[in-house]
């Protein structure tokens, strides 16, 4: 029998454990557990310089370009405890007295500890619980617990299968969270690099470059470009309709060059002289069917909810608490399809799921394991219900504004793998007199899956039709001067954006839409989300234009560093050899950045003056025995002489005030010491019962 000190990643994930196993301390499978958690990274990476001899702190503190590139031998990667900010007291927190408590904990007789964090696929999981593990100065065994969901099953099952990980050193995923959060530091030098060449030509921003940010705002601000300067080129050119509206063109591909497109209108008639009207022939109809859609990942879903006006911060933060609550599956997964076993484990479910989202349970009559969507191989498995089915659709606004949306795309998008394939008639025919004049199109015969939710519309960014016009074709077509234009580029999306980034291959789902997530927070966001259109801030802008021509902002350079790191965790690459490539990236592009902020004016023009601040009039008395300072000016009303006297007496005062809606209403309140953001000061307070 052995002592299991058992490490969760956070609070909620060991209520998941102590329900799974029976409680917080207890036995399970003849081994004595005891449950803990952290809160989420409790260590971080100290700052360059201090990582560093001291005869180098100066250089490493620096942004001056000339001490870059760093050389990433000199430093000596320790970690140091995170401070946050308390939300509810507004004081800040160390990490320490956590880590003090597990320290003190673990030196109660345990044989091994348990990492029982996310198994997620950046190794970020047992990345934060080795930052732990170390910290406390744990020199024991170390086990890990794979699970695949927080459900009491994954949990038990992962219980039952430890994985010694004792050496560090031999912890494959722990090395690629490891080489992912050294790369990240290290290419710091690139946002340093940026924003000091940026504010030298005028532009007092932080220009955040990085792996998937420099990517993804480099692209967004390329097709803005493309929409800035598009011009409408009309061509005209001859082709067929039928009576039925079938039309009937010429075949042409990408970058073919097509002479019988004509820049002017006489041209087109001129050429449209030489047809006549022709029988229509060679009519063929050939009856195909279509599979459902693949499972959704965490960005396809984020993509499909932006139109309704659910940012990605909104559906990552709903969609975890709803995986807490085992409402859904893991968000981080990497999987696109299910394995055999989560695949019987909902089939029990889906009839009161589709209930649930209102789906005619007479169409899933395909109740067996499709080859596309079930396979054998697979972790956490692609996104989907949870076994925890609500009771109801509205019980999830609990867990987020996005909730009943969330559930709703995604119990729909696993449904419909389970409903028979689309058939259709695929028609194609062609000109008697002309046979290059072709037409081709389908007609749904039966829509099945796509009754329950069809993917492919819903993810895709074109607006193409792949259904045809209905009604007999021909029996005669006649020639008309079509007039077509180059296509204007679509506005950047949510949608299009995570279409790109999937196309070539550039991080997860879950990273995807963490990242552009963080890109539109804050004061010093790089991007703003409404309703699913992207638009670029002035932060954004300068950060785009700083990384144009670079390696960090090509989609081909960024696959590979996350190959990279993949290999890293496959022990078929070093960290240091991983990290040899922030040094080539920082070589490449630095020259680069600074000849793009010479150009950054005459791109972006002057830059915007920053607002100046107000700064409320203060005042000075006695109160309370004590000489204090404190604003003359409480929203928007300034203090009479006798109020201040009264106020420094610690007697009550009122006067008229409007709410932030603007309603009108009598402010009463009195001094009172009060604490903001961690700072004390004095000042005005409102009664609590008077706040508006």
């Amino acid at each position: 029998m052995a002592n299991y000190l058992i490490i969760t990643e956070k609070p909620s994930a060991a209520q998941n454990f102590v329900k799974a196993l029976g409680g917080k301390v207890g036995s399970f499978e003849g081994n004595n557990f005891n449950i803990t958690n952290l809160r989420g990274h409790v260590m971080t990476l100290k700052e360059p310089e201090e990582m560093v001899a001291p005869d180098l702190q100066k250089a490493y503190k620096s942004w001056t370009l000339k001490y870059m590139p760093w050389n990433l031998a000199d430093f000596k990667w320790q970690r140091t405890y995170i401070r946050s900010r308390n939300l509810r007291t507004g004081k800040s927190e160390s990490s320490k007295k956590l880590l003090d408590e597990l320290k003190a904990e673990s030196k109660k007789g345990y044989d091994a500890l348990v990492i029982a964090t996310d198994t997620d696929p950046s190794g970020e999981g047992d990345l934060l619980a080795w930052e732990a593990i170390d910290a406390i100065g744990w020199k024991g065994q170390v086990l890990r617990a794979n699970f695949m969901d927080e459900s009491p099953k994954s949990i038990k099952a992962a219980m039952r299968d430890l994985t010694d990980v004792t050496d560090k050193n031999q912890h494959g995923a722990y090395l690629k969270g490891e080489s992912r959060n050294r790369w990240d530091f290290a290419s710091m030098q690139l946002t340093r690099i940026a924003t000091t060449s940026a504010k030298k030509a005028g532009y007092k921003v932080v220009a955040r470059e990085g792996r998937l940010k420099s990517v993804i705002v480099w692209k967004i601000y390329e097709q803005l470009e493309a929409i800035k300067n598009y011009v409408r080129t009309p061509y005209y050119e001859v082709k067929f309709k039928d009576p039925a509206g079938h039309v009937f063109g010429r075949v042409t591909k990408d970058g073919d060059v097509i002479p019988w497109r004509f820049a002017t209108k006489d041209e087109g008639q001129a050429d449209m002289a030489q047809y006549h009207s022709s029988a229509v022939v060679n009519e063929k109809h050939q009856t195909r069917t279509q599979a459902p859609g693949r499972l959704l990942d965490l960005a396809g879903l984020a993509a499909v909810l932006a139109p309704r006006g659910y940012a990605s911060k909104e559906v990552l933060a709903t969609y975890q608490k709803m995986y807490e609550a085992q409402v859904v599956s893991y968000p981080r997964t990497e999987d696109k399809t299910v394995t055999p076993e989560q695949f019987n484990e909902l089939l029990p479910l889906v009839d009161r799921i589709a209930d649930l989202v209102g789906v005619d349970k007479s169409l899933l009559t395909h109740r067996q394991p499709r080859p596309t969507h079930v396979k054998a191989q697979g972790a956490h498995g692609a996104n989907r219900p949870g076994t925890n089915v609500p009771a109801d659709v509205q019980s999830l606004k609990k867990y987020g504004d996005s909730a009943m949306a969330i559930y709703e795309v995604l119990a729909k998008n696993y449904l419909a793998m389970l409903a028979e394939d689309y058939v259709y008639d695929h028609v194609t025919a062609e000109l008697q007199d002309y046979p290059k004049f072709k037409t081709a199109f389908n007609l749904p015969i039966k829509l099945n899956f796509k009754l329950v939710y069809d993917s492919y519309a819903a993810t895709r960014v074109d607006d193409d039709d792949e259904e045809g016009q209905a009604g007999a074709l021909g029996p005669m077509a006649d020639p008309y001067l079509h007039e077509g234009a180059n296509k204007k580029p679509q506005h950047p999306s949510t949608k299009w954006i995570m279409a790109y980034l999937e196309k070539h291959n550039v991080g997860t789902g879950a990273t995807r839409v963490s990242t552009l997530s963080e890109m539109g927070k804050g004061q010093k966001a790089m991007l703003r989300e409404a309703k699913g259109k992207l638009t670029l801030t002035e932060t954004g802008n300068v950060s785009a234009v700083m990384v144009k021509g670079t390696w960090i902002a090509s989609p081909k350079i960024t696959k590979r560093l996350f190959e990279m790191m993949d290999e890293v965790g496959e022990f078929k690459m070093t960290v240091p050899k991983l990290l040899e490539s922030v040094t080539q990236v920082v070589e490449h592009d630095m020259p680069i950045m600074v000849a793009n902020a010479e150009a950054l004016q005459a791109t972006l023009g002057a830059p915007k003056p920053k607002p100046v601040r107000k700064v409320s009039e203060k005042t000075t008395g006695t109160f309370k025995g004590e000489e204090i300072t404190f604003a003359k000016e409480w929203s928007g009303h300034k203090f009479t002489d006798e109020e201040i006297t009264k106020l420094l007496a610690g007697e009550e005062i009122s006067f008229p005030a409007k709410s932030k809606r603007g309603k009108a209403y009598t402010a009463v309140g009195k001094m009172a010491k009060q604490t903001f953001k961690g700072s004390t000061f004095y000042g005005f307070k409102l009664n609590p019962k008077d706040r508006k």
